[in-house]
């Protein structure tokens, strides 16, 4: 397979799942919000400041908005056009990167993501979204849900599916653990945390909403909301396909099936920080984790994940002697991947 091709079913499927994540953080919170008392501007910027922070791009947001509200927030996040990272700019790159590969994907695949893409592009969208957003981000939602049943029933399980299924699960993995470090301010800085308030038990419930993760959670735990299981559903569970160690123990498994090589072997760099990473998340502990600090943990995690993109690039993307307008294959790497907050863009 050519690398462009793959370049661009990578980024195709990790940009669909981005926007996705983006509707769930945006719509979990507007909803979370119609629960509570929020009396100043003060307590309303705290629910929403986590949320741009988790994207990675607090600079860019106070460039263009003066306070943190319900209003400025989702607008930045699902239209406006300064943001690569909005739901808009992210459709739209996946929607150019599957143009360029149409030969490799289904028509029905092109037609779901160029109907979403032209749905954004329309005043009935912004219309929805005042009016209801809700159902505005169920749309999305659904999109994506029926990208990815039409991308498994209808795509050939070759290469190109493997590579779109390694972007899906890197990204989804980097995602979860930001849906979760939104929250990270609920505990200590080391240690497990103890007992919440029923206003705090509806902020964990929402986290788990947002990774469509309550059901699945009360068939383990029951009813009860504790943030130490709710920490440890979403980054150790080997079985719920929204978790970090699901997701990597995929991402792992699409990797060595692109190479050949079986596992407990490498061939590049992708594969053997995918392994480590993998067995890291199937050895490690919740407690290991809240000892560390969860917040620490999740930014080391998120390092992780970032260098097995790059590394991913380098192996099956970049080629040392390429064209000047390749280099914009390695631009979009090095812009794309996002970091956790605080810490610089590589």
């Amino acid at each position: 397979m050519l690398s462009r091709v793959a370049n661009s079913l990578y980024w195709m499927s990790r940009y669909l799942e981005r926007a996705d994540n983006t509707a769930r953080m945006v719509d979990i919170n507007l909803q979370l919000l119609l629960d509570q008392r929020v009396p100043d501007d003060r307590m309303v910027a705290g629910y929403w400041t986590p949320i741009v922070q988790s994207a990675g791009d607090e600079t860019l947001f106070a460039s263009l908005h003066t306070r943190a509200t319900a209003e400025t927030v989702t607008a930045f996040l699902v239209f406006q056009p300064e943001n690569p990272n909005s739901i808009v700019g992210t459709i739209s790159l996946a929607r150019e990167n599957a143009r360029m590969v149409r030969d490799q994907i289904t028509g029905e695949v092109w037609e779901e993501i160029n109907r979403l893409y032209l749905f954004l592009r329309t005043s009935a969208a912004r219309a929805l979204l005042r009016s209801s957003p809700v159902e505005f981000f169920q749309e999305i939602k659904a999109s994506s849900l029926h990208l990815q049943g039409l991308t498994d029933a209808t795509v050939v399980h070759n290469e190109g599916w493997l590579f779109q299924q390694a972007g899906k699960y890197l990204e989804r993995a980097d995602k979860t653990s930001r849906i979760l470090d939104v929250r990270h301010t609920a505990f200590p800085a080391r240690g497990a945390p103890g007992p919440v308030s029923q206003a705090s038990a509806l902020e964990w419930a929402a986290v788990l909403r947002s990774c469509t993760a309550w059901d699945a959670y009360k068939s383990i735990y029951g009813a009860e909301v504790l943030p130490g299981q709710v920490a440890e559903f979403l980054l150790l569970s080997p079985d719920f396909p929204r978790s970090v160690r699901y997701c990597v123990q995929r991402l792992n498994l699409s990797l060595r099936r692109i190479s050949g090589v079986a596992e407990g072997c490498f061939s590049n760099d992708a594969e053997k920080l995918a392994g480590r990473l993998l067995a890291e998340l199937q050895f490690g502990t919740a407690d290991e984790i809240f000892a560390a600090g969860l917040h620490t943990s999740i930014d080391v995690l998120q390092s992780k994940l970032n260098d097995i993109g790059s590394a991913l690039f380098q192996a099956y993307i970049f080629q040392p002697f390429y064209a000047s307008d390749d280099s914009q294959l390695q631009q979009q790497e090095e812009q794309q991947q996002q970091t956790a907050p605080g810490r610089a863009r590589r």
